[in-house]
């Protein structure tokens, strides 16, 4: 909504915004068409999936194109549709493999997940959020790399009585440890804020820690406001586990922090461990260990020149490469393109494969 819609909106678009604003409790931003649907949680999951078909039927009757955002929306595709697009943001392999989506646990083969990625690519438009995707596909496709809508200024320095994880809050994602450490961090007067939902699996164990105080749980709230929320932490969390090929495409929450002068504390996953240790902008502690993020959150709070200079760092790097403002027009002209050919990707030649 706050980046590609308001690019296209921008541009003189219309669009359609298929999208659960009653589950989420959000408001539809002014000057779009809003169909509102079910959120695909637990038992409802079923109901808000064939609800997601008629929607896309319904939002696609006037429309030049498509632009779908999750592979179970990609699977429901009306069968009279303009060019469609699916914009692969993550790993579909990893959440849908793993039954880490909300509800009941779903596993599927990871073949069959290729096999439906695969197939997608030769009918419809794909584009990439990062270029480590690139690998997972047969063909070339455009990367408009994940970006955050970073403020031209410095934000303000990061202050000592808070730490923020924002994005949803996932067994895997290292929530076991988020709530550790924010009983170890409480008697120091050291507030923990989680920001986004949480699966079904950990909801109970971060609805007791803030019951017991250890916490502060928000739920979901809408990006604009959840990253002036995380604005001015001491530190932002990224604490995902090892997971078989997880880490190589650039977490959003680290670009998030980044751009709003958080130092970030991260596990080693290989791409948020490069950008940390290539720019100085925070600090990476090792798998599972909550006494070392324990230990960098009160190095942080005891050095705030350091934690001020790490944010400084991160803001800089987030403005020179991960700024959305430099690859909106980009986005435009790619969809307008497409929406202009009116047909599905031509026949292309597959990449070369590394040798």
């Amino acid at each position: 909504m706050h980046r590609q819609i308001r690019a296209l909106l921008d541009a003189g678009h219309e669009v359609t915004y298929v999208a659960p604003f009653t589950d989420c409790n959000v408001t539809p931003a002014p000057g779009i068409r809003a169909i509102d649907v079910p959120r695909a949680l637990g038992a409802h999951r079923g109901r808000a999936l064939r609800a997601v078909r008629g929607a896309l039927r319904r939002g696609t009757e006037d429309a030049d194109l498509l632009l779908v955002c999750d592979l179970a929306s990609l699977l429901r595709l009306p069968r009279h549709r303009p060019v469609t697009v699916w914009d692969v943001r993550d790993d579909a392999s990893g959440p849908w493999a793993a039954g880490s989506f909300p509800g009941p646990p779903l596993r599927l083969p990871r073949p069959l997940l290729r096999l439906a990625e695969s197939r997608a690519e030769h009918r419809v438009h794909l584009i990439l959020a990062d270029a480590s995707h690139r690998e997972r596909f047969e063909l070339s496709h455009p990367v408009i790399p994940r970006a955050a809508r970073v403020p031209e200024r410095p934000p303000r320095p990061p202050a000592g009585g808070r730490i923020v994880h924002l994005g949803r809050l996932r067994a895997d994602g290292g929530v076991a440890e988020l709530v550790e450490l924010a009983r170890r961090l409480a008697p120091y007067g050291i507030r923990t804020d989680l920001i986004g939902e949480a699966d079904p699996a950990v909801r109970p164990a971060v609805r007791d820690a803030q019951r017991a105080g250890l916490l502060d749980w928000y739920g979901h709230v809408p990006d604009r406001h959840a990253t002036r929320m995380a604005e001015g932490a001491l530190a932002g969390l990224a604490l995902p586990h090892d997971l078989p090929g997880a880490g190589r495409a650039m977490p959003a929450k680290v670009v998030e922090y980044m751009a709003r002068g958080l130092p970030v504390i991260t596990t080693p996953a290989p791409a948020a461990a490069a950008a940390v240790e290539r720019t100085g902008c925070g600090v990476v502690v090792p798998f599972g260990d909550v006494d070392a993020a324990l230990r960098a959150v009160l190095a942080l709070r005891d050095d705030p020149v350091r934690a001020a200079d790490m944010g400084a760092r991160g803001h800089r790097e987030a403005l020179r490469h991960h700024n959305w403002a430099d690859h909106a027009g980009g986005f435009v002209e790619l969809l307008e393109g497409w929406a202009a050919t009116g047909a599905a990707p031509a026949p292309a030649r597959p990449r070369p494969l590394p040798a």
